[in-house]
């Protein structure tokens, strides 16, 4: 089994955090959201992972330390790392296509902006799954339309009468995904564009056109990461869902606590100083982070950051911040916002 996780957009709607770190590797609860997704997609496979491949984007943005980071989440999984580069946002399909090489026998495609919990096994008799996630407002998602036979029949983008409550996530199963890689190159070759881009959808439509057999697999749990809101309440459930399963250590032994409390569930990276605060619940505060005369609540907060005089809820600040609520002089670049 293979995993393609193209993830070579920067994420303008999350600016200013992925100004400086791109969008799939901003962490939540303590990993970066590519390296979550990754793993969980693997729980749910429930097989060995052979190869990861990563498309990403211009090597100015996406360098050596992505790739490194990227190498050892597949070295974590038994599977080798196979890097690839998509220089220009031509879409989705032309993302995959990015990956040609690695695009042989059965695997996962998943778009690195999502979180899931899901637990199910993939339907051995479909050539293809896409996964989905029950909603209330389907008018707002593409969703798929179903046969009879529970079969997926029709991809329809945001429809205006109902079709299915059952909207896709971004994340597919191919039994081989040789066969999708041939229908994308047709849509290459013929240059068929939905937005001026290459879509996935239009590949899939082709599949489907031939009688391959489109299955869905429903996920319990969809978390979103696209933008700021989004990104803390995510955070805040997948924080809850740690603390239930009890399998991560969320709290390091190596932070030290001086006058302080910690309201669980919370992440606290590893030589996090605590002084005379008081965090959670709902926090996030990455490595070598130091939180003083503070109280934190329902927030993100990343590396090498000092907080100190402040009353935060609902808030994500980046890596290397210095923070004084009782500030008189600031520093503020781009797309930052104070409210």
């Amino acid at each position: 089994m293979k995993i393609i996780v193209p993830m070579a957009g920067r994420g303008s709607r999350l600016r200013p955090h992925s100004l400086t770190v791109p969008k799939p590797l901003i962490p939540v609860a303590g990993q970066p959201i590519v390296h979550r997704l990754v793993k969980d997609i693997a729980k749910v496979l429930k097989q060995p992972i052979e190869e990861i491949a990563f498309v990403l984007g211009d090597p100015a943005w996406f360098g050596e330390d992505v790739v490194n980071s990227l190498k050892d989440l597949a070295q974590s999984l038994g599977a080798k790392a196979s890097i690839y580069r998509q220089d220009l946002p031509l879409g989705t399909g032309h993302a995959i296509m990015c990956a040609k090489p690695s695009l042989s026998g059965s695997a996962v495609i998943a778009y690195a902006d999502t979180l899931i919990r899901a637990e199910f096994d993939l339907d051995d008799k479909a050539d293809a799954v896409i996964w989905t996630k029950q909603v209330e407002n389907p008018e707002a998602y593409g969703v798929v339309k179903l046969n009879e036979n529970e079969e997926i029949v029709e991809l329809v983008e945001k429809p205006e009468t109902f079709v299915s409550d059952q909207a896709v996530i971004g994340i597919y199963y191919f039994k081989d995904v040789a066969v999708l890689k041939d229908k994308l190159q047709e849509i290459l070759d013929e240059n068929v564009t939905n937005g001026g881009e290459y879509q996935i959808n239009d590949g899939i439509k082709r599949m489907m056109a031939d009688g391959k057999v489109f299955k869905t697999g429903t996920v319990d749990e969809w978390m979103d990461c696209g933008n700021k809101p989004i990104t803390i309440e995510t955070n805040q459930r997948m924080l809850g869902f740690l603390k239930a399963d009890g399998e991560e250590q969320l709290v390091s032994s190596s932070a030290e606590l001086e006058n302080s409390n910690i309201i669980e569930p919370c992440f606290i990276g590893d030589n996090v100083v605590l002084k005379n605060t008081t965090v959670g619940p709902f926090v996030s505060i990455g490595n070598n982070s130091v939180i003083e005369n503070t109280t934190v609540k329902n927030s993100l907060i990343q590396t090498h950051t000092t907080i100190k005089n402040a009353n935060l809820d609902n808030a994500m600040i980046g890596n290397h911040v210095k923070y004084d609520g009782n500030f008189t002089s600031i520093s503020i670049g781009d797309y930052s916002i104070l409210e």
